[in-house]
């Protein structure tokens, strides 16, 4: 039997600290999510180092494990360089199996060039530095490396045809935007799908969704909106979810003619046509 030698992050020894601590007390997930308020997935996820706790969800775990703060302050030593409502996010992203991705308006962030997330960054802050905005870029991009490594995640990316017309940073940012896409999904990297404006209204209409799986963890789902985000664990809104991916997909073109829209929307745009 091969061993698992791979070193295991922070988040997995905190995890593991967690489980172990738990289990000492005798108490099951299922009860120590009754203390902290929060779904037994939610504690298998924190277990698993999938997930960190809330700043408030760790006050009550060491609460409830009789702790003294341990958790909370070794939790304060795992900052994310990401804003709060989505490290958790990017952490699940390192772990999935599967990555379902639907964006409305905006390339998803993991496909997005440098050049592409500048502008996106540039229009969000009525006055971004230099700085502010480098620093921006690079954080966004670094979720990029994902697509470098094995073929797994299996990535599914689902795009509005809004997403290929509205032209951000500009006409030449634009195509070689198009471009990367169209060459991750020609590399079979990604399996891609475009809603046309001709499938009229459809299910996913209200914004941008991602869904991840796992191997030995239930699926999760997670939402986005202005300046908030929702990471969903609920089985019944998880499979809800699914569903309205489903729905959406299924009024998706073939990925032969995604591809060939993306491809032409790119020339479009570096040809002035848009």
């Amino acid at each position: 039997m091969k061993m698992d030698r791979r070193p295991r992050t922070p988040r997995e020894k905190y995890g593991e600290e967690l489980r172990l601590r738990r289990t000492a007390a005798d108490m099951t997930q299922e009860a120590l999510s009754e203390r902290v308020v929060c779904s037994p997935t939610l504690i298998s996820h924190f277990e698993a180092g999938r997930r960190l706790p809330r700043p408030d969800d760790a006050v009550r775990i060491d609460q409830a494990l009789g702790t003294d703060g341990f958790f909370a302050r070794w939790l304060e030593d795992l900052e994310s360089r990401y804003a709060a409502n989505f490290g958790s996010v990017v952490e699940l992203e390192q772990q999935a199996t599967l990555i379902q991705q639907f964006a409305l308006s905006l390339v998803p962030g993991m496909l997005q060039t440098p050049e592409y997330a500048r502008a996106v960054f540039g229009a969000f802050e009525p006055n971004p530095t230099a700085e502010e905005l480098d620093e921006a870029v690079v954080t966004r991009t670094h979720r990029a490396q994902l697509l470098d490594g094995p073929p797994r995640p299996v990535i599914w990316t689902l795009l509005d045809e809004a997403v290929l017309r509205r032209q951000v940073g500009g006409p030449q940012v634009m195509a070689e935007q198009l471009r990367k896409i169209a060459d991750l999904a020609e590399g079979k990297r990604l399996r891609l799908h475009v809603l046309p404006y001709g499938a009229g209204a459809h299910s996913l209409m209200e914004g941008l969704l991602t869904l991840m799986a796992f191997e030995d963890s239930a699926p999760v789902a997670y939402t986005e909106g202005f300046v908030i985000g929702q990471l969903i664990d609920d089985p019944a809104l998880v499979a809800k979810s699914q569903a309205a991916y489903a729905l959406a997909l299924s009024d998706a073109i073939s990925r032969r003619e995604s591809l060939a829209l993306v491809r032409a929307a790119a020339e479009e745009h570096a040809h002035g046509q848009q």
